[in-house]
Parts: C-alpha cells; structure tokens; sequence
C-alpha cells in the first residue's frame, strides 16, 4: 500500500505543468458591436469595441484556460524601455550614421555598460530607423572584439547603401534623445467624465455643472487637488497662467509617472452652449477617457457610441455601491487597440479602495501605450520619426562628406578602439566634453519631469510572482540537466545523477558513468525517461521511478551505466535528440531523431484507479517491454528543435514541429507528411525553441528563435497546402537580447540568457520586467522552474565601492581605456552557486491543492483534509543583526561622501551592497508623490547629484527596517531598475 501511496500523491504538480501551456484571450474582453440611440429610440452612432467585463461567471471550476487571478503590471515600463536615457546620455558612448540597401538613413548608438551594477559589462545597442527602434544587447568579451557591422548584423541589417560612419559631436545626444521621445510620453492626461443616472447623451454629461458626494470621493481617491495658477508639474495641456481652463484640476504621481486628470466638473462651464465645447476641447482629445456614472446596474449603461470623439479610444466604466462600498469596472476598447492588460478579475468588482487605484491606473496607462499602436497613431509616429531621421542626416551629411579619415578608419572597427598615442589628449578633451554635454542634458530632461522618476521602482513593497525562492545554497557540481520529482530535483551532473532536496543533504542515484545529457521525470506513469552519452554511443533509457525510490530507501549500492543495459529503449542508438508530448492525451508518445530520422514509439496510458497493489510489485523493474515501435519519419537534415503538437481529434492529427535550415515545418505524425510553417529571413539562425501553446483548445507555437518570438495558431489545419496558411491572430516580438532557452507559464512567457530573466506577457509580448541574474543557468522548468546562479564573494580588500564609483566618474574617463568592469569570476573571489526555484503556481496564479511529497521524505498516509493547503518552505536569507546593518550602512555612506579614509571590511554582506530608490510614499491614498528636487537627485546626475542625494536622504534606520521587511533571498529582490540610486544593504 505504500508504493500505491507513492503514485497516487504527486500528480498535481505534473496536472500544473500541462495546463502551462493553456491560455486564453477572451480574459481581455471580446469585441461587440455597440449602438447608441437618443430618448425617442432612434440610433445615433455606432461602433465595434472590445467589452471587458471580467468573467461572466459560466466557468465557476478551474477549467482549463481559466485564469482566476490578476497580476497588476506596468507593460513594456519606462525605466526599462527608455535605453538611451538610461544607459547612454552622461557616459561616453559611439554614434553611427548610414544608410541602408533602401537608402533609407538610420542612426546606430553603442555604449558598453555595466547591466544594473550587477558587475556584468553589457554593449546596449539601439538602432534608429523611420519604422521604430530597435534594442538589443550583446555579451561583452575581453577577448572577442565587437564591431559596427556584427552588431547591425544581429539587428538583420546586412546590406548598406552606404557604410556607418561615426559621429563625434557631442550635440547628436540632444537630437537621439529627441528620436527617443518619440515612442510616448512618460506623462498622462486622462478626462473623467461625471454621468447622472438615465443620461445617455454626451451633451448632458458634459452639461453637469457639479459631481455628487461619491463622485468628490472617487477624484480624492485618484489624486490631489491642485491649484493650477503657478503649477510648475506637468500640466496636460491646462492653462496654469490666466485660469482659462478653470481653476483646480486633480494630479498625481504614480509609479514614476506623473498624470493629470481632466475633471468635466472641473473644468469651465457655460450655460450659454449647451454642448460645452470648452470641456470638450481636453476630454475628446484624450485618449483615455473614464466615465464615473450614477445609478443602480439595472440602469441605463453608459456606451462609448454615445460620446463623439475620433480621438478617445478606451472608455473605463467606474460605478460605485454605497451597500458594500465597492467599486465595478467596465473597459471598452476601439477594435483597433493591441490586447493590453491587466485583465479585469472575475467579478470586476473593487472592495479594497487603493488596490482599485492601482488597477485604474495601471490599466489606463498600458491602455493609453497600446492606443499608439493603433495603425492611427502609428502611422503618424512613423512619418514624424522618418522627417525627424532624414532631417537629422541631412544636417549630418555636410561633416560626412569632408572625408575624415577618423571616421572611415573606424567605421567597421571595434565599438571601443584603441586611439594612437598622438591623439590621445584631443580624444580625451573630446570625450570629456561629450560627457559633460550628456549630464546636462540628462539634469534638464529630469527637471522637465520628461523622464520618469525612481519611484517607479515602488514594486518592491509587494511580491511579484516570478520572486524566487533558495533551493539549494552552495551547489558545487556543474548542471548539465534537470526534472523535477514531487519537490525534490533530479539533477544531472558531473559528479553523477544527484536527488537534491530543499534543506536535506543531496542524494546520488546513479555515478558519473552514466552521463544523462536530457531527462524527464513523468511522476503519473512512474517514469524517468533520459537520454544518455553523446554520439554514436547515445540511447533512451527508460526507469521506473519507484524501483529508483526503494533503491534510495534501501540505500543499495548506486547504479552505474552497467547497470543500465535492460532500461535501453532499441532502436535509439545514435540519438541527438527526443521530445515527448506534454499535454494530457491517451498515450505517451516520444519522437527520437537520430540524425535526419524520427522514430516514433508509444506507450499506452493505465489509469491509476485500475492499478492494485498486486499489479505494481509485480511488475518488472524495467518498463522498456511496455513501449512500442509505431513509425520511422525521414526529413531533410537533423533537426535543432524539436515539440510534439496534440491535434484536435488525437487521432491522425498529430504534429511534430522541427526547425533545421532556416525553417520551422509541420510534420504529421501519422503520415510523415511536411508543410512549411516559418521560414527564417536571417543569415545566421539561432533557434532557441518551439513552444507548444493552447489558446482555447486549439493548437499553436511559439517558435523562438535570435531575438524573435513569433506566435503562429496550428489549428484547425488544412493539409490541402505545403505551407501552413498565416492566421489572423498571429504576431511576434522581440527579446532584448538573444536567449538559450524560454519558458511559457501563463500569462508570462520567460527568456532566459546568461546573465538575465526577460519576462514579457504571451498575450501581446509586452515587457514587464527584466531580472539581472549573474551567470544564470536554467536548470529545469517542467513543473517549478529551477535555475542556478553564481554569487561572486570577494576575499580582497583593495577595492572599495568608493573605488568602484569613480571609475564612471567622467573625470576618469581615458579615450584609450575600454570600460573595466569586476566579472564575477575574477582571480582571490570564490564562486558561491545557489539553487533557485521559482514555484510555477505563482507564475500560472493557481494554487496546489496538496503538498507534493518529496521522494526522499518517509511516506507517511496521512487521511485528507478539508484544506489541504500548506505553505511553501521559508527562504535562506543572509542573517544580519539590525546593529550589523546600521553599522555598515553607516560606513558605506561615509566612505562615498570621502569621510572615511580605510575602506570598507569586505565581509559577506559589504559584498551584497544593492541600490533601491528613495521612494516617499504619499499618505493619501497610498499615492506616490515627489518632489522636483527628488526628481532631480534620482536621475543622479553622475559625479555629485549622487553623493547630494546619499548625504540628505540615506537613513540606516529605513535601511535596517527595509531589511526586516524583506524575507525573501531571490536574486531579483537585490536589483536595482536604475543603476544611479541610492545604496542599500540587503
């Protein structure tokens, strides 16, 4: 009864991992044609809107593609998009001008950086052309020179008109800057609109002269009344000089942003002109409009038909319930808008006033950003850009064409040269002015409040969902890969194949001599399936994983490759590669390739409410009898990439996805015919992966590959053609720099690169947040992600963080000098790697409903209880006292202002010095104020605004208390989303 305990206790971690895959759009509201008509009936206007309204309420269990929980987030934020603010202005960087196959000028800048002040050099890379800009970032090598050309070529700019030249005015800043401010504001005016009960035309709403009592209550809650005579903040286009545009208005700063609120009650009001057009004039020319409307639901309802605008785009229903003191929203959007989230959560109603705020907020922001997507305001983005672009190299074409051997001798050189001794001191000069120029300019871009502030970084207070958790401290061996088993993992490694547990010593199940190169770990089917060696000598191997248990338990002596010869599945010898279906399905179906050869072998699924106790110990210990050959498929070349695909029916309509060439094809199952799915307009192809989606049941892929991640729907499927037909509800993004492996957990989808996590929305492709993680390593994402990362401890004490600043100061700046930065693997520091998991409950918003049992924990059958819910285990934290803390605080402030003259002891913690922003949070409402001097010293204006802002504002009692707040150990936790913050210790 004991092993039937074991079969039947950790299924719902595998149940989690093959809903992941499962997403669906109709959480972002469907699309509706919507007529309004006047008192008498008859019909004014019309329009197609997306109408999101939360669930409504038919799938009340937790069906697949049901998503119960909301995850509020800034899309594609700022203080991550605005690269050349951020990363560029005040450092030296290089500019390039060209023009492309087309003629078309574009405009190429290159800075090589430290990512965040988490010591990893980075080259940012932004490429300015009339359809947009283009980012990436490329790994910096001490030893691998890196020119113009490779970088356009990874942007799949190859052919030139003419060749880059570079740039070496320093006023070219200024006219980037400019090309950059194009993407959208970082400020926001959006109207509010006040409805009596029973008004259904937009005359009589813009005719009520004042609001009622929940009305007043609903504007304190978005912002502060401010007077708008003398306002120097961001104004919305209102008058702050002769109060034309009335008095007072509502304002607030949120999440670094600054918004002004058209108030209709606000502003001024003539009873001579029925339609109001002064109120008009500001609320119809914003894109985002919302609509505070009296009365009970079973009143009239408010359709954006019945406001006459060309311009406002989104509609936010806001109604309020005095019995429960609750809000209800409602979202129209114009059919032309890009799904944005949040999605509104099931049933859309607000009991909690600030959590309401912050949704507001936050979706009226990504609503508005989405809106410039529109072919409306795109269009017009592209033709200013464009004008702005050929203007710019038109200015530049008189310099260009003097024949400065400078600038032909470094057009296709290393982004960072060398300058010949002779000219060192006029480069220096030249440089140091940039510099000079680039501060400047960023102060007064500050100080416009045209930027945002570092108060965007006031998600720390709340718990994002991919914070990780400390699985294993201090892992030695090298990972080559890894599954999850219950809550233990089953890593491969060079000291052989370990089962490690969170808080217990690790396990060795098999020694180095069976060298597992892929593995999955199938708990339902108590199956490790694993593909071992390398070459010629390679094979599947198949286990059962209660028989690997009791050999735990039992403490038998540790398997070798010997040992393995009866697990062999035949016919696999010479294998490069396997995939498995990951869906639920009638059977396990494995695709092996060998070379240009795909094997297809089954094994039939048994229910477990069949099995006997009898049936399982009676089975042999090896299961390669229960497999079955089916078919052997020939492609072209060796597949790369390789995702099995469930059809609709499982009959005849299986799909194998494989990528070779310069393609993605389909290939049947059944009949082994191919059909062309992606072809890969691109040199050189990396291909990354091809993710198995499921948008309402139906097939499609993620197929990733250099920075693109394109979406394409499978299903339904005519195979009448060789190409697989584009479909209506494809699209693609790009990552920011170039992944080895991307993960999908609805509604978030992971890239993974060396030394970052980019996470970004499935839905739309949107950016939320990107995670600097030094030499990350992802280890296993089936169920719980796991990965691993190394945290360099220096030993020496000849560096300081004095001496660490100084080396961006731009007094220190050599035109001969390329950038150094400490890697984390330098000479006197030991490597430190840690286990991290991210729990995939947290990521899809579903909770476990048991503990999974770890395989090295004692069975134990314990009678099911009504909860069943317990909590994840506590995370290892670096233990500090608060004297500890307040003390190196202390003396980390010293030091930067020049008080202290013997450095910093290098202890343990000193090495874990982080910024975070000085956030000062607003009593009201929970809202973010700031101040202009704030935001003046958060831009940290390098050299001095930095130090002026740790001598007013670094208090090691925020500090330590900041400390006892934080339980967490995620590396994420100790990122800073600027690199100019104040320091703190964590």
């Amino acid at each position: 009864m004991q092993v039937i305990s074991f079969w039947s206790r950790s299924s719902v971690s595998e149940d989690l991992g093959c809903k992941r895959g499962e997403f669906s759009r109709k959480h972002y509201g469907s699309v509706e044609l919507l007529i309004s008509s006047d008192a008498d009936g008859a019909i004014q206007r019309a329009g197609r809107f997306r109408v999101e309204n939360g669930s409504s309420g038919e799938n009340t269990d937790c069906a697949p593609g049901t998503w119960h929980r909301t995850d509020v987030h800034l899309e594609n934020p700022e203080y991550h998009t605005r690269w050349y603010f951020k990363y560029f202005l005040g450092k030296v960087h290089q500019n390039y001008i060209g023009t492309d196959a087309e003629k078309n000028p574009f405009f190429l800048s290159v800075v090589l950086s430290d990512q965040n002040n988490q010591r990893i050099p980075q080259y940012h890379s932004i490429l300015w052309r009339k359809t947009g800009t283009q980012k990436i970032c490329l790994p910096y090598s001490p030893t691998k020179t890196l020119s113009v050309k490779s970088i356009l070529s990874a942007m799949s700019l190859d052919k030139f008109e003419k060749s880059p030249r570079e740039i070496f005015h320093p006023e070219i800043q200024k006219d980037l800057l400019v090309l950059e401010e194009q993407e959208g504001s970082v400020n926001f005016k959006f109207g509010v609109l006040y409805a009596k009960d029973g008004q259904l035309t937009d005359d009589e709403m813009f005719s009520n002269e004042t609001g009622s009592e929940s009305f007043q209550r609903f504007l304190h809650l978005l912002g502060d009344t401010i007077t708008l005579k003398g306002w120097s903040g961001y104004r919305g286009g209102l008058d702050t000089k002769n109060d034309t545009t009335g008095t007072c208005s509502i304002y607030t700063v949120f999440q670094g942003h600054e918004i002004m609120f058209h108030v209709s009650t606000m502003l001024p009001y003539s009873r001579e002109n029925k339609q109001q057009v002064e109120r008009k004039r500001h609320i119809g020319n914003d894109i985002v409009t919302i609509i505070f409307q009296e009365g009970e639901e079973s009143s009239p309802a408010f359709k954006p038909s019945m406001i006459r605008s060309h311009f406002t785009h989104i509609f936010a229903l806001v109604r309020y319930n005095k019995q429960n003191d609750s809000y209800r929203l409602k979202i129209f959007s114009e059919e032309s808008v890009p799904l944005f989230g949040p999605p509104l959560p099931s049933p859309p109603v607000f009991t909690n006033h600030e959590e309401f705020r912050d949704f507001v907020l936050v979706k009226l922001i990504n609503g508005e950003k989405a809106t410039l997507e529109t072919p409306t305001f795109s269009q017009k983005r592209q033709r200013t850009l464009d004008m702005l672009i050929r203007s710019l190299y038109q200015d530049m074409s008189p310099d260009l064409h003097r024949g400065n051997n400078m600038l032909n001798r470094r057009s296709f050189s290393d982004v960072l040269p060398e300058s010949p001794k002779s000219t060192r001191k006029k480069e220096e000069a030249r440089q140091a002015e940039f510099v000079r120029l680039g501060q400047a300019l960023k102060l007064k871009t500050t100080v416009k409040g045209d930027t945002t502030t570092n108060l965007a970084t006031a998600g720390y207070c709340k718990k994002e969902p991919w914070e990780s958790q400390s699985f294993c401290s201090n892992f030695p061996h090298e990972v080559v890969c890894a599954d999850s088993w219950g809550q233990s993992l089953l890593v491969s490694t060079d000291a052989g194949i370990l089962l490690i547990d969170d808080g217990r010593p690790s396990v060795p199940v098999f020694d180095k001599t069976l060298q597992i190169k892929q593995m999955n770990v199938l708990e339902a089917l108590d199956l490790l399936i694993a593909r071992t060696d390398k070459g010629k000598d390679s094979r599947i191997l198949v286990f059962r994983l209660s028989a690997i248990q009791k050999a735990i338990e039992t403490k038998k002596m540790i398997r070798s490759k010997y040992d393995c010869r009866e697990n062999k599945l035949e016919r696999t010898k010479g294998c490069h590669l396997y995939a498995i279906n990951t869906h639920h399905g009638s059977e396990l179906r494995i695709v092996v390739a060998i070379r240009n050869k795909l094997l297809l072998v089954t094994k039939k699924y048994i229910s477990l409410s069949i099995l006997t106790s009898t049936s399982l110990l009676s089975s042999p210990e090896s299961p390669v009898e229960e497999f079955q050959y089916i078919r052997e498929i020939c492609l072209s070349d060796p597949p790369v990439v390789m995702t099995l695909v469930d059809g609709p029916t499982g009959d005849s309509d299986n799909m194998i996805c494989v990528a070779y060439r310069h393609q993605f094809d389909l290939v049947n199952e059944s009949t082994g015919e191919s059909y062309r799915l992606h072809h890969v307009e691109a040199n050189r192809v990396n291909f990354v992966a091809a993710i198995d989606v499921y948008e309402d049941g139906e097939a499609g892929l993620l197929l990733c590959y250099n920075y693109i991640c394109q979406y394409r729907k499978i299903y339904p499927f005519s195979g009448g053609s060789s190409l697989v037909q584009p479909s209506v509800y494809d699209f693609h993004f790009s990552w920011n720099q170039v992944p080895y492996a991307v993960v999908c957990a609805f509604p978030y989808v992971l890239a993974f690169t060396t030394d970052s996590i980019e996470i970004r929305l499935v839905v739309n492709g949107n950016l939320v947040h990107t995670a600097v993680v030094p030499e990350l390593q992802l280890v296993a994402s089936r169920s719980d992600i796991y990965f691993k990362a190394t945290a360099a401890v220096s030993e020496s004490s000849d560096s300081t963080s004095k001496e660490m600043s100084s080396k961006s100061s731009p007094q220190t700046l050599r035109a001969y000098e390329k950038p150094e930065f400490p890697l984390p693997s330098l000479e006197g520091e030991v490597p430190c790697k840690n286990l991290y998991k991210i729990p995939l409950s947290n990521l899809v918003g579903r909770s476990i409903e048991r503990p999974l049992k770890s395989p090295l924990a004692p069975r134990v059958i314990t009678p099911t209880t009504l909860s069943g819910f317990t909590s994840l285990p506590s995370t290892h934290s670096l233990s500090l006292s608060r004297m500890e803390i307040k003390e190196i605080a202390n003396r980390t402030r010293k030091e930067l202002l020049g008080l202290l003259d013997e450095p910093i002891p290098k202890t343990e913690c000193a090495q874990k010095l982080k910024k975070i922003p000085r956030r000062q949070s607003d009593p009201k409402q929970g809202a973010v104020r700031s101040s202009s001097s704030d935001r003046i010293i958060s831009s940290s204006f390098e050299g001095y605004s930095e130090r002026c802002h740790l001598s007013t504002s670094s208090d090691p009692d925020t500090v330590a208390n900041r400390e006892e707040s934080s339980p967490s150990s995620s590396p994420f936790q100790l990122i800073s989303l600027d690199d100019e913050d104040i320091i703190d210790l964590k």
